[in-house]
């Protein structure tokens, strides 16, 4: 019984979700099309804020966020967090106190409706090409040096092991120090209960809690420092998931 009633409710959810994304590409496809690059892309992270917002309040994911206030938004930062869900998505377009490019998966772009949207927000990487990665390291480097703040799950795709996070790559921490822009490391809690990766029909209307660490400085940080950089900022997060359990 449970099964079918966690059925019915991601599908409920699934026709929220592609209901809304219809609602906002039209708005997506103007402003991307009209506007310089980077003031479209502001534009249409205010459309994705508002639509986030709504699909959380209809489809019963709702989000919370602690520290927002915290974060001194006169700077940019390079926001890591972690991804265990779907639902990643609509939690950080809610709980980011700043405008920021996000570091995605090529292969987003198959996904109907949500492709087309997402291909225009984010910096792609295919990490099969060198290429790639060197080209999305260099676009969120400009990013950055224009003052915008960027994300980057570090775990690379979504955590799928019984860990609070899995392993780190190293991309989010080179940036960091190579353009000496601070860290804050932020978790979300619950969001792989309600809509489990590797069992998505168990899904069910809660609480996702985003919660915003205090910023991890690299000043005076070099390339030697990466690992050390790389552990302390994964511990501070299991650390922030564990006292949640």
């Amino acid at each position: 019984m449970r099964k079918v009633l966690s059925s019915l409710y991601l599908l409920y959810a699934s026709m929220i979700f592609i209901a809304l994304m219809l609602m906002a590409l039209p708005f997506v496809l103007l402003f991307s099309a009209t506007l310089p690059l980077a003031t479209g892309k502001r534009t249409i992270l205010v459309v994705l804020r508002i639509w986030a917002s709504l699909f959380s309040f209809f489809s019963g994911f709702w989000i919370t966020t602690k520290n927002k206030s915290k974060v001194d938004t006169s700077k940019s930062h390079i926001y890591v967090g972690n991804h265990g869900s779907y639902l990643d998505a609509v939690a950080v377009c809610v709980s980011l106190p700043q405008y920021f490019s996000a570091l995605g998966k090529v292969e987003i772009t198959k996904v109907p409706v949500f492709g087309l949207i997402y291909k225009r927000i984010v910096v792609l990487i295919d990490r099969s090409s060198k290429e790639s990665r060197e080209q999305s390291v260099a676009a969120l480097k400009t990013d950055i040096a224009n003052g915008q703040s960027i994300l980057i799950f570090a775990e690379g795709t979504m955590n799928q092991t019984e860990k609070p996070l899995a392993d780190f790559y190293d991309g989010a921490f080179r940036i960091a120090i190579e353009t000496q822009t601070p860290i804050i490391p932020f978790v979300m809690i619950n969001n792989r209960k309600l809509l489990p990766r590797k069992d998505p029909l168990l899904a069910r209307p809660g609480l996702i809690t985003t919660i915003l660490l205090p910023e991890v400085s690299v000043s005076g940080l070099n390339m030697e420092d990466v690992p050390a950089l790389k552990k302390r900022v994964y511990d501070l997060m299991e650390e922030a998931i564990k006292s949640c359990r």
